[in-house]
């Protein structure tokens, strides 16, 4: 969820900014799933990774950047069409109403749009923090966050985008992250790089990054069902302000 976009929502969106929120808001448990995905490789593949380093098999290490590289984009096209298609329903299972499912589907679709940069940085910002740049990972985020900032005014006031606005922003943050992760992966500066002849999935190198990262990917997962179940009941007992107040505690 952008950074920024909660507190303005309310304070400023003239007339909607309670169901602009709560409409965000109820997007927390498919954002949740998308990160478990992210790090299903991310936690898997680069203690994997740095394994192989250890051993002074550099060859074994970037078939597995590789492989994870290709395993995430596939990734991100199966996630893409399920949830933008799935999206209304998902929504209404959230606890969306009449009233705030507009806000929450316009935000989710642009964000699901924006998968595949999602997945990119949080998967594969692991693999530059496993080989010992720790500086370049940070700024990752860092970057992503600054533009989010920068962005979020401008698209939702300065353009009137609203809702649209902030799922743009934040697309369009994690855009530039996805690039500067990938042009350090394949530039000169980094130890492994992804390469083009190592990304054909090779199950004895992608299944133990898989068998790793699981037990993280279980946690998350869960955490996003926890949500659910919170939206839900507060949309049932509480109704649309309570899981805009749930919105700004998250």
């Amino acid at each position: 969820l952008s950074s920024a976009a909660s507190d303005v929502y309310k304070r400023q969106i003239s007339g909607i900014g309670a169901a602009a929120l709560t409409g965000v808001g109820l997007f927390t448990p498919i954002l949740m799933l998308l990160n478990a995905f992210a790090m299903l490789i991310g936690s898997g593949g680069a203690p994997r990774t740095a394994i192989a380093m250890g051993q002074g098999d550099k060859k074994q290490a970037e078939k597995i950047v590789s492989n994870s590289f290709t395993m995430l984009l596939l990734f991100s096209v199966v996630l893409t069409i399920v949830f933008y298609a799935a999206a209304p329903t998902l929504l209404r299972l959230f606890g969306a109403s009449d009233t705030t499912l507009p806000y929450a589907l316009a935000y989710s679709r642009i964000y699901i749009l924006g998968t595949i940069c999602v997945l990119i940085v949080l998967g594969m910002n692991t693999f530059i923090t496993a080989q010992g740049f720790a500086k370049i990972s940070m700024l990752t985020t860092v970057i992503g966050a600054v533009i989010n900032i920068v962005l979020d005014p401008i698209l939702i006031f300065g353009l009137g985008m609203g809702v649209k606005g902030a799922a743009i922003a934040t697309v369009l943050s994690q855009a530039v992250g996805a690039i500067w992760v990938i042009r350090f992966l394949t530039g000169p500066k980094t130890i492994l790089k992804i390469r083009k002849e190592d990304m054909k999935l090779e199950g004895k190198i992608i299944l133990p990054v898989l068998a790793l990262g699981i037990s993280t990917f279980v946690m998350l997962s869960t955490e996003s069902l926890l949500s659910i179940s919170f939206s839900s009941s507060l949309a049932r007992y509480g109704g649309d302000v309570a899981v805009g107040a749930m919105t700004v505690i998250t």
